[in-house]
């Protein structure tokens, strides 16, 4: 009989992100929702 145990570790750490990364990260975030904006504005015109 073989008994073979394998065990993992998982560690989760918080990301810290430079003043950089935050402002890409809010441009992204306004544009996505400009261009949702625009597409249900478009979808009701329809």
């Amino acid at each position: 009989m073989t008994l073979n145990l394998f065990f993992v570790t998982v560690t989760f750490k918080k990301r810290e992100f430079s003043l950089e990364e935050a402002v890409q990260q809010e441009m992204v975030e306004r544009l996505f929702e400009q261009n949702k904006d625009r597409q249900i504005s478009m979808h009701q015109l329809m």
